[in-house]
């Protein structure tokens, strides 16, 4: 969809993401050990959206309507009916209307999406949050929780650990259809480690690994799936972490930068966003993200660009294959060229589009609902300059993130240019 009246965002903030990886991160055992506590969901959301308002100078009372992007709460943190938590972050906010969207991982790129539309319509400024607390219950709570993403009826019993399950068969399919390798997929997870390196906000900021330790099945880096079909697919690296955080971001029209007091130049442009959902528990096809490549197409065709046009690209890597797939599904070469253009490097902060610079997902941290509006944060410091250590060489000038819920069910890619 291409916005009618522009739509620019103004730009951001978020908590640093937490979990093992964080030096300052407690245990589930240490905190009912009673050594301390993480910050909880409602002070990570705060935090975004005070840091938010404050980064941008925005008077909290121009923000006309907000959304909260949000998958576990219920779960987690025992809490629903959020939308009303981020009421409470500033006095200035409540009173307006504020609503919590869910879509799994895809979460935050949906409510962007739904503060896009209502940018077209009914307001002028929005700001849209996302927050995930996942490291205060044992791991196989966790893991239960997180299969609500998949159809429960159909697909609960697959296996102790659905989502890895699901991806493995798609890094199997993946290798034997393309040639790809598992060392490949390590080399996706150590690009994002390395990436994550510069980022001070990332769950790795303070990991060093080598690509050899995570191509290397060990005590640190288990293969865990009991299906002896996918065992060797899958390894702990492979995989995203529970996390701790929050982002927030304000969008604005042109009308609302006039009240603000800011200019189009203070800010970044989103061009255009695809959006595309298939059935819940229905087969996929293992060796391609078909949905996201239809939310790409359309995200692309509605900004007049091409694949080529992509300067930076924050992807939805919860698995190291999802990365992989999704070189080929935003079009930036195709499935077979993939494990080539991959061990080239065309896909490093310096390559032919850099994908993650901020670490992404796997370096970065996923914090469900937080994850598709971090993915728009980065893509406003990229296209501003203000990227830090993180920063793209060469002045980036069109950005795109793909933010994924389930095994490609929902689909969301949006696109920024710097002005």
């Amino acid at each position: 969809m291409k916005p009618q009246r522009r739509v620019f965002v103004v730009g951001g903030a978020q908590t640093p993401f937490l979990g093992r990886a964080r030096p300052e991160f407690l245990s589930f055992r240490d905190t009912r050990k009673g050594l301390g506590r993480n910050p909880s969901a409602e002070e990570h959301l705060r935090a975004a959206v005070l840091g938010a308002l404050s980064a941008t100078g925005v008077d909290p009372a121009a923000i006309d309507r907000a959304w909260l992007s949000n998958f576990l709460g219920e779960c987690f943190v025992r809490q629903g009916h959020m939308g009303a938590m981020l009421a409470a972050a500033h006095p200035a906010l409540e009173g307006k209307p504020i609503a919590r969207m869910e879509a799994a991982c895809a979460s935050g790129g949906v409510c962007l999406a739904t503060a896009v539309d209502a940018l077209q319509a009914v307001c002028d400024v929005a700001l849209v949050a996302g927050v995930e607390v996942e490291t205060n219950v044992k791991g196989g709570e966790g893991v239960d929780h997180m299969a609500l993403a998949a159809h429960w009826e159909k697909q609960r019993g697959i296996s102790e650990f659905v989502f890895p399950h699901l991806f493995a068969r798609r890094a199997r399919a993946w290798k034997e259809a393309y040639g790809g390798t598992s060392r490949d997929l390590a080399g996706v997870v150590w690009k994002s480690r390395r990436h994550a390196r510069d980022n001070p906000d990332a769950l790795h900021h303070h990991t060093d690994t080598s690509l050899d330790a995570l191509d290397t099945v060990s005590d640190h880096n288990r293969t865990f799936l009991e299906d002896p079909d996918l065992h060797d697919h899958m390894r702990i690296a492979d995989s995203t972490e529970f996390t701790d955080g929050a982002a927030a971001v304000i969008l604005a029209t042109e009308a609302g930068l006039a009240r603000l007091g800011l200019r189009p130049d203070d800010c970044t442009e989103l061009l255009s966003y695809g959006f595309s959902v298939r059935a819940l528990g229905a087969e996929t096809d293992p060796t391609r993200l078909v949905n996201v490549a239809a939310a790409a197409r359309q995200a692309l065709g509605d900004a007049g660009l091409a694949p080529a046009d992509v300067d930076v690209a924050e992807v939805h890597d919860c698995f190291s294959v999802t990365e992989a797939q999704h070189y080929a599904a935003l079009g930036f070469c195709t499935d077979a060229e993939a494990p080539s253009a991959m061990r080239a490097g065309a896909f490093e902060r310096d390559g032919q589009v850099a994908v993650n610079p901020s670490g992404g997902l796997l370096g970065a941290g996923h914090p469900i609902g937080a994850t598709g509006v971090r993915q728009a944060l980065d893509l406003w410091r990229q296209l501003r300059g203000r990227a830090g250590a993180c920063q793209v060489p060469g002045s980036p000038r069109i950005g795109l993130s793909s933010n994924l819920g389930g095994d490609d069910r929902t689909g969301v890619v949006m696109v920024q240019r710097a002005l």
